[in-house]
């Protein structure tokens, strides 16, 4: 599933094509819409929440989409050919006399009022790259309500807060020297790994690729991600790998056993570098 950042991008890029302008097709895909027409209707503004897309349309409406694994927003100029996939994984085509966003395998597409937008996003928790201010306290504080919790999985419930995914769960924690499987009470200082992640996060947004180190080379942008049984960074001890959580919801955890002491699972004998992730491209809107 995208990080956040990603997901802040494509909703930028999709802001900057369409807001302003007034809708010329609306084509729904999806059974439960497809008889809506929403042509001659403006686009008001596309916005992050987490790692859900809301674009606000004229009337009162939004437009809620999710990417997920494998969904994507393409723009095109008009007349361009598409080139984003196959046409039966279309879900969404929004046009403008400037634009055509095509929405490639999208989840969760729905319509809601805009004053309503909570129904589908309120369960969220503080947003790490919300404009008004990420509030780090209140991000804790939902960490802490469940102590027992193994901390890699607990960053990664969004009801915790939202926006951090597999990649900067994995960089957070090396940073701050702790095992994934570390439990939320015994964490010595939660405040500075929530801040950390949020931190790393903050770097990337609006940037075509992430970088956790501060080098865009070719295998340098990560300490531990996407790393399996490749030197670490700090100590040169292979990066080890191993499966977190509970399926289908469990995901590929990387950590060093020297750097980040603490309970664990015993590590895969052939440490996985890259399963498990996405294609960060893929959830990019191009222009």
């Amino acid at each position: 599933m995208p990080e956040g950042d990603t997901v802040w991008l494509v909703c930028q890029r999709l802001d900057d094509a369409l807001s302003g302008d007034v809708l010329t097709r609306s084509d729904f895909r999806v059974p439960q819409l497809a008889t809506t027409d929403l042509v001659g209707r403006r686009v008001l503004q596309t916005v992050p929440r987490g790692k859900h897309l809301l674009t606000r349309i004229e009337g009162g409406i939004t437009l809620h989409t999710h990417l997920r694994m494998d969904g994507s927003w393409h723009l095109y100029r008009p007349g361009v050919r598409w080139g984003g996939g196959p046409d039966h994984r279309i879900r969404l085509i929004l046009s403008t006399a400037g634009w055509d966003a095509i929405g490639y395998r999208l989840h969760d597409v729905e319509l809601l009022e805009t004053a309503r937008e909570d129904d589908v996003v309120g369960h969220l928790g503080p947003d790490v790259l919300d404009p008004a201010g990420f509030d780090a306290d209140e991000a804790v504080r939902r960490l802490r309500d469940q102590p027992e919790r193994e901390i890699g999985q607990a960053l990664l419930d969004q009801r915790n807060l939202a926006g951090i995914g597999n990649l900067y769960k994995a960089e957070a924690l090396f940073v701050e020297r702790l095992s994934p499987w570390t439990g939320v009470s015994d964490v010595p200082d939660l405040d500075a790994v929530v801040r950390t992640a949020a931190r790393l996060i903050g770097r990337n947004k609006g940037h075509a690729s992430q970088s956790t180190t501060g080098d865009s080379g070719r295998d340098r942008q990560h300490y531990v991600f996407e790393r399996g049984g490749k030197p670490c960074r700090r100590c040169g001890e292979p990066v080890a790998t191993a499966m977190q959580g509970d399926p289908p919801y469990d995901r590929i955890t990387y950590w060093c056993l020297r750097c980040q002491p603490g309970p664990h699972p015993e590590p895969q004998k052939r440490p996985r570098s890259g399963s498990g992730a996405y294609d960060r491209r893929a959830h990019r809107s191009s222009p």
